[in-house]
């Protein structure tokens, strides 16, 4: 019975600890990556006149993606592709905001890129969460660099950062162009570079179309292999101090063939994925390229001023084409599946034909035993709870009664199947010494007197089996679901239960080892609940077994460290779980007694025979056992 229940506590314990173990997986940090500056900005002209009706001409050389940083100085006369302009440049604006009711976007034509993507209806922090997360140097995502990610990451070629003219024919459409030159003399081809932004009120999702127009004279669209490498970096928002898995992760995703699937960092996505996706814990940027042919690479290439980077880079093949236009949806917004569902069923103001994309593989998330069936009953259920009770901190405590409910009649069995071994044991310590020497003998004699019996060996750990699916989905629940950002449970003390509660913060001080800078009271709280559960639940053979005290002292002191910064959500599920396993224990444990006095009053009882002979005792009747049919 002892080794059958340490085999599964150990059991039990060990898959937990793999699950936080690959939570916690770390990535070494790779190189830094430099952001390039922005040219100065001047007066806002009106929206829809440009600055100047003489447009500059950058030239572009192919030659200069290959060139060294040493031979880059000869070339000096040859502006370098995407090379700012002079402050005298007349064509130099002050950033552009749009704004519509969920959206603020600050665009800057210094390369007519995305500097600032804020969310108005969520908060970091107290303000809106840009989703463009800046480091040291200023951000700008959705760069264009002509030529491939290669020689973009190593540093060959920069994103064009020159000061594009600006046409603005709407409220929500801002269209940035520049011209530029490749080759020299003779072979010059001169093309037009335009990048259009089209927002739509109440949507996360905007168009991005970039066009190369090269006229009839253009011959091929070719720098280094491929037409441009489109970027978004360096990483989404919100900010966070570090990628612990737990309280914020990044995954890499693409969809293909009816299926999602994880890509892995600084590797080329598989086939052509209808979208790709850089998956935060709670937000998300989904990329839907209307294009047949592109490569997809996903990079950490660091930031200064980042703890981690998250880019994504499109490139465009070369193209024969003398014009090319590509257009891309782009999501940036929360990673809710009820959102993200409504670009599936056409439900949304965009209305793209998005029909069977399946956006909503972006809301899975980075989860271990996963189990999306049970995991969305118990949110439907959390949510009607928090419907009754607009409080999500006494809605998680009402749910995790209500499992607990519907789970005791199997605590209840497995209970008794522990007591049902209790009073075998004896007879399998006689039969496990009688055959100690044959196990072959010793497992056929145990099944023959399992069979007699009518008992299970399974069935005290059956129920805490059927168990465990649950566990997951309500750690997956708690830790991931969207709707606890932000939620308050205790004022003054929990004010967010997707984050850990801190009772007092000394940073930038940490303690040495375990590099704490907070002191939290939840985690005290689940292990005084665990041990005192432990407690309740220790059985009296179990009390003087060394194996099992060393269990029940030290694998709540363990789980305190590994518990001690998850989200505080989750710890007032687990500190309830445990009260509410102990009430149930308590409960189970009178049921137990009271159907050992049931068994013993029912047992027929042997009065002993007199001196005489001829009289018995008046206790009980005594009745004479059967006889065994031959």
């Amino acid at each position: 019975m002892e080794k059958r229940t340490i085999l599964a506590v150990v059991l039990s314990m060990t898959v937990i600890m793999v699950f936080y173990l690959i939570q916690g997986i770390l990535y070494p940090p790779p190189e830094f990556f430099d952001t390039p500056g922005e040219a100065p900005a001047r007066e806002i002209l009106p929206e829809s006149q440009p600055a100047s009706t003489q447009d500059p001409v950058h030239t572009v050389q192919p030659s200069d993606y290959t060139v060294s940083p040493e031979q880059r100085e000869s070339l000096a006369q040859v502006p370098l592709p995407g090379e700012a302009l002079q402050d005298d440049d007349p064509g130099v604006l002050a950033p552009i905001i749009v704004e519509t009711n969920l959206l603020r976007v600050l665009l800057s034509n210094t390369g007519g890129d995305i500097i600032s993507f804020q969310l108005k209806e969520h908060l970091d922090g107290g303000e809106p969460v840009n989703m463009v997360l800046a480091g040291t140097n200023q951000p700008h995502a959705f760069t264009i660099t002509f030529g491939n990610r290669d020689d973009l990451l190593g540093g060959r070629a920069r994103p064009v950062n020159a000061n594009f003219q600006v046409r603005r024919p709407t409220q929500y459409i801002v269209e940035f162009y520049q011209d530029f030159v490749m080759g020299s003399g003779d072979s010059a081809e001169r093309f037009t570079l335009t990048k259009r932004y089209e927002f739509v009120p109440n949507e996360y999702l905007f168009e991005l179309t970039v066009t190369l127009d090269g006229g009839h004279s253009m011959r091929r669209f070719d720098f280094q292999g491929a037409a441009y490498t489109l970027s978004f970096g360096p990483q989404i928002g919100p900010r966070f101090e570090r990628l612990d898995q737990r309280n914020e992760y990044r995954q890499y995703l693409s969809y293909s063939g009816n299926r999602s699937r994880t890509e892995r960092i600084n590797t080329l996505a598989r086939d052509i994925p209808n979208w790709a996706a850089i998956v935060g814990k709670y937000f998300t940027l989904i990329a839907i390229p209307n294009v047949n042919q592109f490569e997809i690479f996903f990079s950490d290439q660091r930031e200064a001023g980042l703890p981690s980077a998250s880019r994504m880079l499109i490139t465009r093949p070369a193209s024969s084409s003398s014009r090319m236009e590509d257009k891309y949806l782009f999501y940036l917004g929360p990673k809710q599946r009820e959102v993200l569902d409504t670009y599936f069923n056409g439900r949304n103001n965009f209305n793209p034909p998005l029909h069977g994309y399946q956006l909503a593989d972006a809301a899975k998330g980075n989860t271990f035993m996963s189990i999306p069936p049970l995991e969305n009953l118990l949110k439907w259920i959390l949510m009607v709870l928090y419907r009754i009770v607009p409080n999500y901190g006494i809605a998680i405590i009402l749910l995790t009664i209500i499992v607990k409910l519907l789970m005791f009649p199997l605590t209840r069995k497995g209970s008794e199947a522990t007591l049902r071994m209790q009073t075998l044991a004896p007879k399998i310590k006689e039969i496990q010494e009688k055959h100690k020497d044959s196990p072959q003998k010793l497992n056929a004699e145990m099944a023959e007197f399992y069979k007699k019996e009518g008992y299970n060996p399974l069935a005290g750990c059956l129920p805490m089996l059927i168990q465990m699916p649950i566990f997951f989905a309500m750690y997956n629940l708690f830790n991931n679901h969207f709707d606890l950002r932000g939620a308050m449970f205790i004022p003054g003390w929990i004010p967010d239960l997707s984050v850990p509660e801190s009772i007092l913060n000394f940073a930038p001080y940490q303690l040495p080892i375990v590099g704490w800078s907070d002191i939290r009271l939840l985690p005290f709280i689940y292990v005084a609940s665990q041990l005192l559960y432990g407690k309740v639940t220790q059985t009296p053979d179990q009390k003087g077994n060394k194996q099992m005290k060393l269990m029940l002292y030290a694998m709540p002191i363990v789980f305190f460290f590994v518990l001690y910064d998850v989200p505080s959500g989750l710890l007032v599920y687990w500190i309830m779980s445990n009260v509410l396993t102990m009430v149930q224990q308590i409960i189970i444990n009178k049921y137990i007694v009271r159907k050992k006095a049931a068994i013993a009053a029912a047992a027929p009882v042997i009065a002993p025979v007199q001196k005489s002979g001829k009289e018995r005792s008046n206790k009980a009747p005594v009745i004479p056992p059967k006889k065994k049919k031959k």
